[in-house]
């Protein structure tokens, strides 16, 4: 038997979109073109003129800053909970940082010209759009606090926890090297970090297959800039569902890490 389509991915899976009153989102639904984001996909490229804002669904993209010798950190990440393209609406026409796609997916994408139109009107989306933007200074703020100070072991707790936050499906593929480029740190920490972590009992760490056992202990093992990066999401993007606590169950999120 053939095998099945996946249904496609409806805006209101991007909890900012599904936020916007029906009013709102007759006026801008229609203009919502739905595109493929394959892993490593570069929506933004540093100091490009940018196009389209980016509502991602089921995806997770991964905002990088690129030295000139090329070496890249990854200051924040975004998924379902909000959008790509801020400096669009901020008076912007490009952006200092690469965005690029860490776990493949879908996002449904707006003409800048329609965002700045609906943006003028100083209406819902505004409010909703600024109130992202000062959780995502928070993330970026909070992440170069912790690159800064806190253990590689701690940065893969931190790094773990966002992305299953913005993850629908529960699964991530990547390679130890991508990983690692994220982070801004060597291959072999990574490799360290999730060994530690496996013999605590958090994870399960198996031919390049992780599984979180116990967010709960996650948690505690991450850092303090977790907590404060959740707290004040959860406090400014009030629109956002209730995400469950994982401790010691087979209903678990699962991380494919493969090593290239």
């Amino acid at each position: 038997m053939p095998a099945k389509s996946q249904p496609q991915p409806q805006p209101q899976q991007n909890h900012l979109l599904a936020a916007l009153s029906p009013e709102v989102q007759c006026r801008l639904f229609p203009h919502l073109e739905l595109v493929p984001l394959p892993l490593r996909a570069v929506l933004y490229e540093s100091r490009r003129p940018m196009r389209h804002v980016y509502f991602p669904t089921d995806s997770i993209v991964s905002l990088q800053y690129v030295m000139e010798n090329g070496a890249s950190t990854a200051i924040s990440v975004v998924g379902n909970e909000g959008l790509l393209g801020i400096t669009l609406f901020l008076g912007g026409e490009s952006t200092p940082s690469r965005s690029l796609v860490q776990s493949a997916g879908y996002a449904y994408r707006l003409p800048r010209a329609r965002v700045k139109e609906e943006f003028n009107r100083h209406g819902q989306l505004l409010m909703l759009m600024l109130r992202y933007t000062q959780a995502l200074i928070t993330q970026v703020s909070q992440t170069a606090v912790c690159n800064r100070h806190h253990s590689i072991d701690q940065q893969l707790c931190r790094w773990l926890l966002l992305s299953m936050d913005r993850l629908s499906h529960g699964h991530l593929t990547m390679t130890q090297e991508f990983i690692a480029n994220m982070l801004g740190v060597r291959r072999e920490g990574v490799t360290q970090a999730a060994s530690k972590l496996q013999q605590l009992g958090v994870i399960s760490y198996s031919r390049g297959l992780i599984k979180v056992l116990d967010r709960s202990k996650l948690e505690t093992l991450s850092c303090e800039c977790y907590a404060a990066v959740k707290k004040e999401t959860e406090l400014l993007l009030n629109y956002l569902p209730q995400r469950p606590v994982i401790t010691n169950t087979d209903a678990i999120p699962t991380v494919t890490l493969k090593t290239p």
